[in-house]
């Protein structure tokens, strides 16, 4: 059975023939999957130069179907007309779609998979509505982006309504239920057990080392991060970050350019720094050289794949329905997430969250995960449902003819 998969993630290809992707999670998901398929096909931008180091797709059965190159539904759409047969040709010759949304070129795959009577499943990955208000377009762009934003979410809504769904978490999963179509939550991982990392003496030392791991978008949350570090360091706490990922088109850049002028006006600079891209077989062992990961997310991004990198099912979570606010901690590393509209808010959060693991290094022990969970929250469950490619088609045929 031939898997054909459409998502945004570029891909390059190496001299010796391998194919690369930049940031490495999609790269890990599609080698999860080639095990239970003859073949996968990758509908996705190729970039004709390497676009950094990247991570390989391992699996010797994995090909692809280039799309032009595209940063986004900006530079997607002025190029409908010479993708729309592409998309066409890659549809003819698979067996099964799966499209990852919300992303630009899912719609027009799905609906040529309709037409030629293919079986389908998507995987719901991120809610465009919750994030309009992150956005940074005024006049004009803001209304373009209005109306391509109700386009994703009608054509979203679509193939949720007409094929096998699963959503990243339960927000989504309840967003595109409807009656007799309920949709499977899930919460997946690519991490394997080599990649976690001990230690016993977080925030042990005079100096915490906070990392985030994120694409630098606006989508994100990163502008809260300067006044934090202000804010904290004025609390007493000698504090610094490392952000790592790359900027996402445009807009990114401009995120980071205000994030480097935010940080230079409040006197942090110094403490906060840009990495970049980082391979994710270089980044998995860098996380046991920080105390604390820092995950500033906005509304609409359904179950992070960093928090999966660093979190086991049976650790301990906090939130609600009104903030992102919790606690977490394990082995590896002390976590904490906030929201991300006050920063004097997440300032406060971290400090309080802090100031319990400098005075309690061994916080990542069963009593002390317990104090955090009785107090805060509740425990996270994982739900990694492993179905069959004979299945998947079965049931996303079903689907389509119901």
């Amino acid at each position: 059975m031939k898997l054909g998969i459409v998502y945004h993630m570029p891909f390059w290809r190496a001299p010796d023939g391998m194919l690369y992707e930049l940031e490495g999670s999609f790269a890990r998901y599609v080698d999860s999957l080639a095990p239970y398929f003859d073949e996968i096909v990758l509908c996705v931008p190729f970039l004709h130069d390497a676009g950094g180091e990247g991570t390989p797709v391992r699996s010797p059965n994995v090909s692809i179907a280039p799309l032009p190159a595209f940063d986004g539904p900006v530079a997607f759409y002025p190029r409908l007309l010479s993708m729309v047969p592409r998309l066409l040709q890659f549809v003819r010759g698979i067996d099964l779609l799966h499209c990852r949304i919300p992303t630009p070129a899912a719609v027009f795959a799905y609906a040529w998979a309709r037409l030629l009577g293919r079986p389908a499943f998507v995987l719901v990955v991120g809610d465009l509505r919750a994030l309009l208000p992150s956005i940074g377009y005024r006049g004009f762009k803001m209304l373009l982006w209005r109306c391509y934003t109700a386009f994703e979410e009608l054509g979203m809504q679509w193939m949720v309504n007409g094929s096998l769904a699963f959503a990243n978490g339960a927000a989504l999963a309840a967003k595109h239920t409807r009656p007799g179509r309920a949709v499977i939550e899930t919460r997946t991982t690519t991490i394997e057990t080599a990649d976690i990392a001990s230690r016993e003496d977080t925030c042990g030392g005079p100096a915490i080392r906070l990392l985030t791991v994120s694409r630098i978008d606006p989508r994100k949350g990163l502008r809260i991060l300067p006044e934090t570090l202000r804010l904290l360091v004025d609390r007493g706490l000698d504090v610094t970050i490392d952000i790592v990922g790359p900027a996402v088109g445009a807009p990114g850049e401009a995120e980071r350019v205000q994030i480097d002028a935010d940080a230079s006006a409040r006197g942090v600079s110094g403490r906060l720094r840009f990495v970049g891209a980082i391979p994710l077989r270089r980044l998995l062992p860098l996380y046991g050289n920080y105390d604390v990961f820092v995950l500033p997310t906005l509304p609409g991004e359904g179950i992070p794949r960093v928090l999966h990198r660093i979190l086991h099912p049976t650790d301990f979570t906090s939130g609600s329905a009104l903030a992102t606010m919790g606690a977490y901690s394990r082995s590896v590393n002390s976590t904490f997430a906030s929201p991300w509209s006050s920063m004097k808010a997440m300032a406060s959060a971290s400090r309080r969250v802090l100031s319990v693991f400098t005075t309690a290094p061994n916080i990542a022990g069963p009593k002390c995960s317990s104090i955090i969970a009785g107090t805060l929250g509740s425990i996270a469950a994982t739900v990694s449902p492993r179905f069959t490619p004979r299945f998947c088609s079965a049931e996303a045929s079903r689907q389509q003819r119901s």
